[in-house]
């Protein structure tokens, strides 16, 4: 099943890098994982996955507070034209995930490698990233490094550069 959190687990074991994960009630938004997650540290993140007018596809993983302009980050990330979210469909095909359980680990579920994996560079400031692993019941904390070994590993060099800016909104 390519949803299974130990799909992942088993491929970070077999890369030898260590992560720690939590189980917890399922959440579909940022608002949600605040307020469930209890004490975790590190960073936590959001993602998008996007596509073009020429069908490219972009998996975006920013910290949780981010404000992504959709009318320009196609110029950030090298779209062909103004992107959109793809279909629910296209997400189970692509990553192989539910929606609300979009994680930068689901580029191991991209075989194909269609998808061009896009880390923020304000989440890479951070030792700790927390993502769901292919479920969101479960919050898997990785270092910085390991997650971009993982993704490497998988085909999916990351682009590594600022896709936003912080949220002014207050919590």
């Amino acid at each position: 099943m390519l949803n299974d959190p130990n799909r992942v687990f088993d491929y970070l074991k077999s890369l030898h890098i260590h992560s720690k994960t939590v189980e917890h009630p399922a959440v579909f938004t940022v608002e949600e994982s605040k307020a469930l997650r209890g004490k975790i540290d590190g960073a936590h993140v959001k993602n998008l996955f996007l596509k073009d007018k020429k069908s490219n596809l972009f998996l975006i993983s920013a910290l949780e507070d981010t404000k992504i302009d959709l009318k320009t980050i196609h110029d950030v990330i090298g779209g062909q034209g103004r992107v959109s979210f793809c279909s629910a469909d296209q997400l189970r095909e692509h990553l192989g995930v539910e929606p609300g359980s979009v994680t930068p680990f689901s580029v191991l579920n991209d075989t194909e490698n269609r998808v061009k994996a896009i880390l923020d560079e304000r989440l890479m400031a951070y030792d700790t990233i927390n993502v769901h692993p292919l479920v969101n019941t479960m919050t898997t904390s990785i270092a910085r490094d390991d997650l971009v070994t993982f993704m490497i590993e998988t085909g999916h060099k990351p682009l590594i550069i600022r896709v936003g800016e912080p949220s002014l909104l207050e919590d």
